[in-house]
């Protein structure tokens, strides 16, 4: 069994308030639960309007699977125009 972790450092440069920052990062997190078997939460920059930290939290029999449902859901977050990674992580137990 392999538990995997992917950290993502975001910046969001439409945001104007937190509010909004809250918005699109619920559109994401709600798209990423509903198409994958991942816990996802905000772990870092709460209180920064354009900048958040997300990780997300997997569990499989195999690292390759782990490396393709990461890459789709990178792939969802940047299709997402309002939202850039700037930073990503993954770690694998």
């Amino acid at each position: 069994m392999i538990i995997g972790v992917l950290t993502l450092e975001l910046y969001i440069p439409q945001s104007q308030s937190l509010k909004e920052k809250r918005m699109v990062l619920k559109s994401i997190t709600e798209k990423i639960k509903h198409n994958y078997n991942v816990s996802i939460a905000e772990v870092g920059n709460q209180n920064l309007w354009q900048r958040s930290t997300l990780a997300l939290a997997a569990v499989s029999l195999k690292k390759d699977d782990l490396e393709k449902v990461f890459a789709k859901i990178e792939n969802i977050i940047e299709q997402n125009g309002n939202v850039l990674i700037t930073e990503r992580v993954k770690e694998f137990i």
